[in-house]
């Protein structure tokens, strides 16, 4: 297996072929609820009708014509999504690695632009994650992730929650922008709270630091508003969204305040493949179910969800708390995550490992109220094998 391939994953033995909403289908024709979405991707699931439809037809158009040139699409999907996001300007990217790296490239040239071109450093935050390319990788907080590929682009890190902390690196510091994740996905469905967020886009005023907000995971409604920010009426000077905004296909933005909007000039970014007909057509997709009402279906599911999960809470020792918001949540265990999550896939149920103690649940947006009820039953049932015990964090 993985002949030709860098072996760069460690991937299951199952091949899958075909799924509809919620469920996938292996090539023995077994079936699995799918509660990971392909990494909080697949909002709409598998084999959506309209997406089949959308992507049929444009692919008997037209695939890809560069940046060089217009297609129907560009401006219908970066106006909805700047409508949506209370932001000025968009850039496509293919990937959210990609507009973080957008959105790094903007902040420094925003300093230069207003006569602080020393400003040069970011702010993170502890147990962060935003990417793996060189500049999103020096933003993500993971020793193991950094170690291999240093040096890296100049950061401070802050810890969650510690408003303190963070007003004295950023006065001491100065740095051109401050990245952070509303709620931090690698980092263990960790969210952050209002008065933190606040706090932070504060600070960010007081020190003219601008302020970048990762909601490639929570972002695009998942969390039951378009931005997880917008629970805490925070609005950051970028946004860098991905994962399912085009409904599977490989598609991310970075956007932007007005004053942020003419920053770059021509030619001082770009992308081949980024916002072409194809990936447009599927974004619009995506953006026609959520003005359909799609949201309260994740309200809904996402409350259903987490109140399972409380009830399991109460019930099993072996949890220890539960995280998130609406169809992004977390089961935080006294126990190894990874061995839950291999007995809870042999059961047919997907989700996967993060923070090495925490069970990461985002199931596609159109999962139903009965799938939800199974995954709980499941849950229930492989948790009852495990004991309580400590578990030290990856």
């Amino acid at each position: 297996m993985d002949e030709g391939l860098m072996k760069t994953y460690g991937r299951a033995a199952e091949v899958f072929v075909g799924g509809h909403g919620a469920v996938l289908t292996d090539s023995t024709g077994a079936e699995y609820l799918d509660f990971l979405a392909g990494i909080a991707v697949s909002a709409l699931g598998h084999g959506h009708a309209e997406l089949t439809r959308a992507l049929r037809d444009q692919v008997g158009k037209v695939v890809h014509l560069s940046n060089l040139f217009r297609h129907p699409y560009t401006e219908q999907v970066a106006t909805r999504l700047c409508a949506l996001t209370d932001m000025a300007a968009a850039f496509f990217t293919n990937s959210g690695t990609e507009a973080m790296e957008c959105a790094m490239k903007l902040a420094r040239k925003a300093m230069a632009v207003r006569g602080t071109p020393e400003r040069t450093s970011f702010v993170a935050l502890e147990g962060g994650f935003h990417g793996r390319s060189l500049g999103a990788l020096s933003l993500t907080w993971s020793e193991k992730y950094r170690k291999p590929f240093q040096p890296l682009q100049q950061v401070s890190w802050v810890a969650p929650e510690d408003t303190a902390a963070l007003a004295r690196v950023l006065e001491r510091e100065r740095p051109a922008a401050l990245v952070l994740e509303p709620i931090q996905g690698e980092g263990g469905i960790r969210a952050l709270s209002t008065e933190f967020l606040r706090a932070a886009r504060e600070l960010c005023n007081a020190t003219g630091t601008l302020l970048i907000h990762d909601e490639i995971q929570s972002g695009c409604g998942r969390t039951g508003r378009f931005l997880a920010a917008q629970h805490a009426g925070v609005t950051p000077d970028i946004v860098t969204l991905a994962k399912p905004i085009a409904a599977g296909l490989p598609m991310g933005a970075c956007l932007c305040v007005p004053a942020l909007a003419d920053t770059f000039q021509k030619g001082e970014h770009g992308s081949t493949f980024a916002g072409g007909p194809l990936v447009c057509r599927a974004a619009l997709v995506f953006l026609d179910e959520i003005d359909r009402g799609l949201l309260g279906a994740v309200q809904d599911r996402g409350r259903q969800l987490h109140d399972g999960l409380l009830a399991l809470q109460r019930e099993l020792p072996i949890v220890r708390e539960v995280r998130g918001r609406g169809l992004m949540l977390g089961l935080r265990l006294h126990h190894s995550a990874e061995a839950v999550q291999k007995e809870l896939y042999r059961r047919h149920l997907m989700v996967n490992c993060t923070a090495g103690d925490v069970l990461r649940i985002v199931p596609p947006y159109v999962v139903t109220s009965a799938q939800v009820d199974r995954a709980l039953q499941i849950l229930a049932s492989v948790l009852q094998q495990f004991p309580a015990q400590p578990v030290e964090k990856s």
